[in-house]
């Protein structure tokens, strides 16, 4: 069950005209009323609306899944394949029950070698995509079926395929003899932790889906029988937040959701230059910098405290998105600007003809090479401060090993507390189909940090004419150039040694 605590919630004015317009979208969203976001969202809406009965309609999945889990019994190891939606839920579920899992979101050559055991014969492959187009999962796909048969293994014995029916990776990997588990294709994947995106890698990390279940359903039986609970949480977000919204899930029985929400709210709000940027921080305090709405899930001294259990978190801030997206007048339900880095990186491959080519920084200092103004690593960072708008924010975009290089964490508390100012950090490409739509599509008042790093090793990508390592510079250089067409303050890092340029970059910003 979800419970709620602020000190806001006396001030709330429930007779107001945005009140009552939540109370009507609120009816809307219960009954499933495609209009509820205005009539130019009523398309995407109809086709998007499932996700409000999932707590019981995907009770018919359970036997599935037994099955599934009865068939694939043995495995030791477990990498999941996908991105954005496809990840996230079985991220955080894995880190709130204890449970095992390689989530594999990257296309970063060493970040992949971690997914890929000397002996695969225990592993066991999960690959998510509600199209199967999406180039990194693809690319992945491609990968490990290719690794499989290096070793011998039959590729349908070790992987499973997770999409909607009917879709081109469907109709494929059906022909090929995989296993093959269908999601509600009404259900948008930021919206799918409770479809088969989120159960079926629950179910073999050794998760009780039912119990998910059980606790998504009796919260929505609350707030479906006394709306005030999400009412309230909408109001906040939407007349009371501002643009920034700090979360922090320190000390709370569900580590990993602020990452998770940080997807559903800014893809959903963050379109027609508005919207909410949520902010994952290491704690309450952090989370506050640059006046952000603070919003915990344990005890703390946060604007807002949301306390309950995953599955209830799961149904009860979906609701509330939905309701901020009719409070705000936009479409939470589509992502207008995911496709603008997408493009970019297939202009770039298609320009370099597979091979990466060399590129000239600006000026260098140490192991790191510096795209932008300043000829120091502290001189560009001070530029960057300066340029970035009163109200606005910066965004740390890091295209690395998110293992090996996890110290580079620290760079977003650090450049908040310098600067001032609400500062985001992703791991690059998975932040593409979470933040990414919000940088383009939001607010126009940030600035970005772009860091990628030289790659030691690499892997070819089976069917195409380059490898992970000339992948992954395409995406970051082609969300740079969609970044740049829009004239925000833009800064890339290239570390040319990664373990030694992390920790000048971290000291550089520690003498700010």
């Amino acid at each position: 069950m979800i419970t709620i605590s602020s000190s806001h919630l006396d001030s709330i004015d429930r007779a107001s005209l945005l009140y009552k317009k939540l109370v009507a979208a609120h009816d809307g969203i219960t009954h499933k009323i495609a209009t509820t976001w205005g009539p130019e969202a009523a398309v995407e809406a109809a086709i998007r609306l499932n996700w409000v009965d999932l707590p019981s309609t995907s009770r018919d999945l359970l036997p599935v899944l037994d099955a599934l889990c009865a068939k694939f019994r043995g495995f030791k190891e477990l990498v999941l394949c996908g991105m954005g939606g496809s990840s996230l839920a079985p991220e955080v579920i894995a880190k709130t029950f204890g449970k095992n899992i390689f989530i594999l979101d990257s296309t970063d050559p060493h970040y992949i070698s971690h997914a890929l055991p000397e002996n695969l014969s225990n592993t066991l492959v999960v690959v998510s995509s509600k199209s199967g187009s999406t180039i990194e999962t693809a690319s992945q796909r491609a990968f490990f079926e290719a690794a499989f048969l290096q070793q011998g293994a039959t590729a349908t014995e070790h992987m499973i395929f997770v999409t909607d029916p009917g879709s081109p990776l469907d109709i494929d990997v059906r022909n090929l003899g995989y296993t093959v588990i269908n999601a509600d294709p009404k259900v948008g994947g930021r919206f799918s932790a409770l479809t088969a995106f989120g159960l079926v890698p629950a179910a073999l990390m050794g998760v009780d889906t039912s119990v998910l279940l059980d606790h998504a359903e009796e919260s929505l039986s609350m707030f479906l029988l006394n709306p005030q609970i999400v009412l309230d949480v909408a109001f906040l977000l939407s007349a009371v937040a501002g643009q920034f919204i700090g979360f922090s899930d320190a000390g709370s029985r569900v580590p990993g959701l602020s990452d998770w929400i940080e997807q559903l709210i800014a893809e959903s709000t963050g379109k027609s230059q508005t919207g909410r940027l949520p902010i994952a921080a290491e704690s309450v305090t952090s989370a506050s910098v640059g006046g952000a709405f603070t919003i915990s899930f344990a005890p703390s001294a946060a604007d807002l405290v949301v306390e309950g259990d995953l599955g209830s978190h799961f149904i009860f801030w979906e609701w509330v998105t939905a309701l901020v997206g009719a409070a705000l007048a936009i479409d939470p339900f589509n992502q207008p600007n995911v496709t603008e880095a997408k493009e970019q990186t297939s202009a770039l491959l298609a320009e370099w003809d597979g091979v990466l080519p060399e590129l000239s920084a600006d000026a260098q200092d140490g192991v790191v090479e510096i795209f932008g103004v300043g000829n120091t690593l502290r001189a560009s960072l001070k530029n960057l401060i300066a340029n970035t708008d009163a109200d606005g924010y910066i965004a740390i975009m890091a295209y690395l090993d998110r293992r090996d290089d996890a110290k580079l964490v620290e760079l977003r508390a650090i450049l908040s507390e310098k600067s001032g100012r609400p500062v985001t950090f992703g791991w690059g490409p998975r932040f593409l189909h979470s933040t990414g739509q919000f940088h383009k599509g939001g607010q126009q008042n940030g600035s970005f940090l772009q860091i990628t790093g030289i790659s030691s090793q690499d892997f070819h990508i089976p069917g195409r004419s380059f490898g992970f390592k000339t992948l992954i510079m395409a995406q970051a250089l082609g969300d740079g150039r969609a970044l740049a067409s829009r004239k925000y303050p833009l800064l890339r890092f290239h570390l040319t040694n990664r373990s030694a340029g992390v920790d000048e970059l971290l000291a550089a910003a520690r003498s700010l």
